[in-house]
């Protein structure tokens, strides 16, 4: 078995064209980085965090719940009416060889993961070009790269190892005082040439 396809808990193998399509939507995406962030909330918070219309948001949860990748808390609610909404799983992946056999399903997966390409580079020139305002956290801030020599299964044992490490950083108790921010942190290895 590949390293990759090793289970990482928390992490769901995602398989289903449906899912990804739903993953794409830039306002479904926005969302899901919301509830990421945040933890569980309603789509009243989640309208007041996008500027997004409550109705547009109750909309784009049901699209996220129908594919399994957000879920009502009622448990959370103080009454009848509110409602609230979590995260399925703590992260997913997928590889374009599990949609070769459909060529349409293929496709999503790839726009897919343009898409969400597309939102980590977007993110990064906005940092870029605002950062002279960040303050201490232009210091902080991190921009690495490294050309290794590997095979594929050690790409995938990589992978797995940079995963939970963030993982780790993720799930430790923030309930100290400090005040933090969020931190967009991402990482991507694919053979290359100089």
């Amino acid at each position: 078995m590949n390293h990759a396809d090793t289970p990482q808990p928390g992490i769901r193998r995602v398989t289903e064209a449906a899912v990804l399509s739903a993953m794409a939507h830039p306002f479904r995406a926005r969302l899901i980085d919301a509830l990421k962030v945040d933890g569980p909330s309603t789509a009243s918070a989640l309208s007041q965090r996008t500027g997004q219309a409550v109705g547009s948001v109750s909309h784009h949860l049901k699209v996220l719940a129908e594919v399994k990748l957000v879920e009502e808390v009622p448990e959370l609610a103080r009454d009848r009416r509110e409602r609230w909404w979590r995260l399925v799983d703590a992260g997913w992946k997928w590889t374009t060889s599990d949609f070769a056999d459909d060529p349409v399903a293929a496709t999503v997966a790839a726009a897919a993961e343009s898409a969400h390409f597309n939102r980590q580079v977007a993110r990064t020139h906005e940092w870029l070009d605002n950062h002279d305002e960040a303050g201490e956290w232009v210091d902080a801030a991190f921009a690495t790269q490294n050309w290794l020599h590997l095979t594929p299964t050690e790409l995938s044992e990589l992978s797995v190892e940079i995963v939970a490490l963030l993982q780790r950083w993720h799930d430790r108790p923030t309930d100290d005082g400090v005040e933090r921010q969020p931190v967009l942190v991402y990482s991507r290895g694919f053979p290359s040439q100089p």
